[in-house]
């Protein structure tokens, strides 16, 4: 893992912010559930925006990251850090567990991961075409 801006990846991440906060301000319902299950793929374009790093290691770390938000939730880490009263905290951290964000969770990693597989197998596909065309 090393640092290298990649321009596409924050363009898709200022997208989904965009999109999350059209979500969060008008769709109320939806926040809950696509608003989750986008959520984790605009954590994995705002981390592949500045970190070189596989496509598997960051859908793990990245799950693995939502899940202990969502278990801190089932604890109340909201209210043992006593920011209950304060608005941001409660939507960033969260304040309810569920089984379905999780599930949510896991669908958008998997997701991301078919996406940036299906990304680098065309990459591989077209590069090995350019290089028959070359001789």
């Amino acid at each position: 893992m090393k640092f290298q801006f990649n321009f596409k990846s924050l363009i898709i991440f200022i997208s989904l912010f965009i999109i999350e906060i059209i979500i969060a301000k008008t769709y109320g319902f939806l926040r809950h559930t696509i608003g989750d299950y986008l959520v984790v793929i605009l954590l994995y374009y705002f981390v592949k925006s500045f970190l070189k790093v596989s496509p598997k290691k960051l859908a793990i770390s990245i799950l693995l990251f939502s899940f202990t938000v969502e278990i801190l939730q089932y604890f109340k880490l909201v209210e043992l850090l006593g920011l209950q009263d304060n608005k941001l905290a409660s939507i960033i951290i969260g304040s309810t567990f569920s089984y379905g964000d999780l599930v949510a969770y896991t669908l958008g990693v998997v997701t991301v991961y078919y996406i940036e597989v299906c990304n680098q197998n065309k990459f591989k596909k077209n590069n090995l075409k350019f290089k028959q065309w070359k001789y």
